[in-house]
């Protein structure tokens, strides 16, 4: 059996999401408590009792699903189960950057605290969408884009064949949803975000990220990770910090990351955190390898023992 581990990104969060494993795991909880006292929140209260429309802030969204995969990866590394590879969406992707132990625990939270606080407080004034288009392939969506003139918008993630996601205006998003209609697309879904991530929009939150991540070390790899703006694996030549701030501008490449990964030889693919987004991607892709999403504690227990019995 050969694992790969899949972190979901901003979105896929949800008011007591993972509230049975911090009840139930020891472990778990002294991650929420190692990331309350380096970001003085208290994550508990934003994550398990909300208000929702706290926990939907970017701020306080990232912190929350980062560390709710981060406290599931060390319930996991308990067990002793590594993965040959890791790839995770958007904020995912640091998730991923700890577990493949080129970002310490520590850097990991920090910068992705001030990740969120950049990304919405940099965020460009305006009523900003992010939409999935379902049916139609990355060359008509990238044209129905281009053909928009009611405002700004462009494709934000390449998630799995027949799935495209745009971030724009109102108005232009309303418009390409009529055109994606007209093109054949099967529906569209509004994602649960709140800015035009991973678009030129975002230009002056990378930058002031880029100075953000100059204060932390990066790691030697142990465990691949896969680029989400490239879709290939870090590489030693890579300058990571410069991917990583170029990464909230640049569309994700989701699919191209979950295929490098069957190039892999991965057959069990792994998503950890809240939803089961991603599953879904790997689904579309390939219907003949094991995936498996852990966001509770009969999930956890259901992965482990599956796991551990393919690996007798």
């Amino acid at each position: 059996m050969k694992i790969g581990y899949l972190f979901p990104g901003q979105g896929t969060q949800t008011v007591g999401m993972g509230k049975d494993l911090y009840e139930k795991y020891e472990a778990y909880r002294n991650i929420y408590q190692r990331a309350n006292d380096l970001t003085g929140y208290q994550l508990e209260d934003i994550t398990f009792r909300g208000p929702e429309g706290q926990l939907n802030q970017t701020k306080y969204t990232q912190i929350a699903v980062l560390t709710m995969s981060l406290a599931i990866l060390e319930l996991l590394n308990h067990e002793k189960i590594e993965p040959t590879a890791c790839l995770g969406l958007s904020l995912g992707e640091y998730s991923a950057l700890v577990c493949g132990k080129a970002l310490n625990f520590e850097d990991g939270i920090k910068i992705i605290k001030k990740r969120g606080i950049l990304m919405q407080e940099l965020c460009p004034k305006g009523d900003w969408h992010m939409v999935a288009i379902m049916g139609l392939d990355e060359e008509k969506v990238t044209k129905i884009c281009k053909s928009i003139t009611s405002g700004f918008i462009a494709p934000a993630n390449f998630n799995c064949p027949g799935q495209i996601v745009v971030s724009g205006e109102k108005e232009a998003i309303e418009e390409a949803i009529q055109k994606a209609k007209e093109e054949g697309a099967r529906k569209t879904v509004e994602l649960n975000t709140a800015g035009p991530f991973h678009t030129i929009m975002l230009e002056e939150a990378a930058k002031k990220l880029k100075e953000e991540l100059e204060n932390i070390t990066i790691h030697k790899f142990e465990t691949s990770v896969i680029k989400n703006i490239d879709g290939k694996v870090y590489n030693d030549s890579d300058n990571i910090k410069d991917i990583l701030a170029k990464h909230i501008m640049c569309p994700v490449r989701m699919e191209e990351g979950i295929r490098t990964m069957l190039n892999m030889g991965i057959d069990t693919f792994v998503e950890i955190g809240p939803g089961k987004t991603l599953s879904g991607f790997v689904k579309r892709i390939n219907k003949e390898v094991n995936v498996i999403n852990i966001n509770s504690v009969e999930t956890l227990e259901n992965a482990i023992a599956f796991i551990k019995g393919g690996n007798a």
